[in-house]
């Protein structure tokens, strides 16, 4: 399997920022890539800060003005399973800032009752595709996992958190990636569930709009707070435009059912 991405991204800052970007691949895949970031016409320089589950951020420094960023990167293969921590399948059981599992333990309860391991993450995808209408731009970056399963809306994160939550109020861990995805229409960054069920991490992708067996890590945490692939400080950055490409030379179909491993 070979998987070329790209992202390409115009900013512009208002001040001195410390900028932190999340579009690499993250570690463990055979890569070739390349990474540009430019402000006024000036290169700028970078460096990889590694994050949890190979999650590698690119920092760097902007003055006041317009920034560019170039991004692309082919990999070959798929990366070996991700390792299982202990510490791990403690957390992501825990709520967490958009996976308000505490508040919706009692209707998870009752939904899913009687329910573990796979037919749970059947059943947890197939509802919140059901309940859920995918609305771009819909929601706010600020909406959780109760925001979305209130208003019955909301894009790729808002789908992710809702599984996350469900799952972790069955004591089920589970954690948010956030992917570049072949196949995927429109085309954008991608946020997928991974749950830890029969000893490994499997996607659950409650939106069914892209094969899961192609998609390519980026980043991966216990939320969109711990996923998303800007952020600043120091400053506001304006995003002004953003395109994001992903394909694979063989796209694969997927009927949803079934664990994946994403790699």
């Amino acid at each position: 399997m070979e998987r070329s991405v790209s992202a390409h991204l115009q900013l512009y800052a208002f001040g001195q920022a410390d900028m932190i970007l999340s579009l690499a691949v993250a570690e463990g895949q055979s890569t070739d890539e390349t990474m540009s970031i430019e402000s006024n016409g000036e290169p700028l320089d970078s460096h990889v800060v590694v994050g949890r589950h190979g999650t590698r951020l690119h920092r760097f420094s902007a003055p006041v003005g317009p920034i560019l960023i170039n991004y692309q990167a082919t990999c070959t293969g798929r990366a070996d399973e991700p390792p299982v921590e202990e510490l791990d399948v403690i957390e992501y059981r825990r709520p967490s800032r958009y996976c308000e599992s505490d508040t919706l333990y009692a209707m998870a309860q009752s939904e899913f009752a009687g329910l573990s391991g796979v037919p749970l993450l059947e059943a947890i995808g197939t509802w919140v595709n059901d309940h859920l209408t995918y609305v771009p731009g819909v929601s706010q970056h600020t909406d959780g996992a109760v925001k979305a399963f209130l208003a019955r809306r909301g894009i790729c994160r808002d789908y992710a958190h809702l599984v996350v939550t469900l799952l972790r109020s069955l004591d089920t861990p589970a954690r948010v990636a956030s992917v570049y995805a072949p196949g995927l229409f429109p085309m954008d960054f991608h946020a997928v569930a991974e749950a830890y069920v029969d000893g490994g991490w499997h996607v659950v992708d409650a939106t069914g709009l892209a094969p899961r067996q192609s998609l390519l890590r980026i980043a991966t945490g216990q939320d969109a707070s711990e996923t998303a692939f800007l952020s600043q400080h120091g400053a506001a950055v304006n995003l002004r435009w953003m395109e994001v490409r992903a394909v694979v030379d063989e796209l694969p179909v997927d009927d949803h059912t079934g664990l994946v491993t994403l790699r």
